[in-house]
């Protein structure tokens, strides 16, 4: 078999060996790749945090607007005993027309459940999550995040 055009080599140094990186030259590119992981890594973490903030805070919002169609139909809020699970399970209720959720009720981004209490202590039904920590209080994504802020 024939092949036209440019003939295509691997350089060859002088002595017949192949050229190549040195392990020195390896080292020295993966230096490279560390630093510039260490300097952008914690900033694409941080990110994250905050990310999780605001996937809790529009799942609270989602929550509570599946808990006004229910009380439309049921007249009031599900108690604290039924809880969320009243917005896609019966809780033998008279007027129910769910579910009002399309999939179960979700976890916060933390995999909790998030804390539903009726009365609440800032408003008729009251939903929060503790945040990263699982604990109240707390800043950046150790913070609470609930549906009357």
């Amino acid at each position: 078999m024939q092949q036209y055009g440019r003939k295509t080599t691997t350089p060859r140094r002088q002595d017949g060996r192949q050229r190549g990186f040195s392990l020195i030259e390896l080292l020295i590119v993966m230096v490279i790749l560390g630093l510039l992981a260490s300097l952008v890594g914690p900033r694409m973490f941080g990110k994250l945090g905050m990310a999780k903030q605001k996937t809790a805070k529009t799942q609270i919002e989602m929550l509570m607007s599946a808990l006004d169609s229910y009380r439309l139909d049921v007249g009031r809020y599900p108690s604290t005993q039924e809880g969320l699970e009243a917005l896609v399970q019966n809780p033998g209720v008279e007027g129910w027309n769910g579910p009002y959720l399309a999939k179960a009720v979700p976890n916060d981004p933390w995999g909790r459940p998030y804390y539903y209490e009726n009365p609440g202590q800032h408003g008729e039904v009251d939903i929060y999550s503790y945040g990263a920590d699982g604990q109240p209080g707390g800043d950046g994504e150790d913070a609470d995040v609930n549906s009357w802020e």
